[in-house]
């Protein structure tokens, strides 16, 4: 549809009109959803090029364009072009909107996913904190770009080990997802997701696995079965299940690292820290099916679970991976 669209507006407009370029911006989001990420690169920087001539650099659909070239970098693992991005972005937003609108919120949020995939937690809570702050502020408390913040900040929490505080996070997101989009929206399911990995590092496996599964089985109930299988969050859930698995169930674990693998290598690439973490994985249950849970690679396993910041979408339309696997690297030299 995007693709007949624009070339509507190239035969009408031509390619620079402020129309093709929103069609050219939209093409990119859609290719972003989609994993195909070098597409989607090239819309974004046509796009951008486009509005910085037609509009100048300072302009809104400037900036918009510029934030989801950086949430495109972030989701290739790019960081330092994705602070880049984001700076620009949220430097603009505040001169042209204000430090309080939505719009300058929702890179205040990412930055923070950003900084959190980097490992700097301190920054990474100050984002989430100012965006948490500024949506209850402009949107109320149940908004759901309040509530991505509020599990983005779970994520968080998890990460540098206050569980009891992410429990209550993830628990006041999952609640108001519920309310406001329905407990098989993508996004409940991601904190679904994320309360089952809570459960999992806090030793408490029957819980965590009713989560996980409910989290796997709402992704192929919203999305269908084919798209599930090269869709990120439920990629991720598969390999928690693999890991939840690998001690007492090696078949099924083998069975969810397996699907997770073949996924991440179309989407990732089969170079990418999550495969090489599943190969791994996977040799080690043809090694060795019952790992004793005291043993070295169990114990990286369970402080690995991933969880899922969520890129704020009151601009964005990628709704796709939000936490490179950056703890997966030491594990993987080890």
């Amino acid at each position: 549809m995007y693709v007949r669209a624009l070339q509507g507006y190239e035969e009408a407009l031509g390619a620079k009109h402020t129309s093709t370029l929103q069609t050219v911006n939209n093409l990119g989001a859609l290719y972003s959803d989609q994993g195909k990420l070098e597409e989607a690169e090239k819309m974004y920087v046509r796009a951008l090029q486009g509005y910085e001539e037609a509009l100048g650099a300072k302009h809104t659909s400037t900036l918009s364009t510029v934030s989801n070239l950086g949430i495109l970098y972030s989701n290739q693992g790019k960081l330092d072009e994705a602070e880049k991005m984001y700076m620009r972005a949220l430097q603009g937003y505040e001169e042209a909107l204000g430090a309080k609108h939505t719009w300058t919120l929702s890179t205040v949020n990412n930055l923070g996913n950003l900084y959190y995939n980097q490992g700097k937690l301190e920054e990474a809570e100050k984002m989430y904190v100012r965006a948490l702050q500024g949506y209850e502020e402009a949107l109320g408390a149940k908004h759901t770009s309040t509530l991505d913040t509020v599990n983005n900040l779970g994520a968080l929490y998890s990460d540098q080990g206050k569980l009891e505080e992410a429990e209550k996070m993830y628990m006041r997101a999952l609640q108001g997802y519920e309310e406001a989009l329905g407990a098989k929206h993508t996004s409940t399911l991601q904190t679904v997701n994320n309360l089952g990995n809570l459960y999992y590092n806090q030793g408490k496996l029957e819980e965590a696995e009713k989560m996980l599964l409910r989290a796997l089985q709402g992704y192929e109930d919203a999305l269908g079965v084919e798209l599930v299988k090269t869709y990120i969050p439920a990629l991720t859930t598969m390999r928690n299940l693999g890991d939840l698995y690998s001690d007492k169930r090696p078949d099924e674990s083998q069975a969810m690292y397996t699907k997770a693998r073949s996924g991440f290598t179309v989407v990732r690439g089969s170079s990418s820290d999550v495969c090489l973490y599943l190969k791994r994985r996977l040799d080690a249950l043809d090694i060795s099916p019952r790992q004793d849970t005291t043993s070295p690679g169990l114990g990286a396993i369970n402080s690995i679970g991933e969880d899922f910041p969520i890129i704020d979408k009151s601009q964005e339309r990628e709704r796709t991976f939000k936490k490179l696997i950056r703890k997966l690297k030491s594990h993987l030299a080890a």
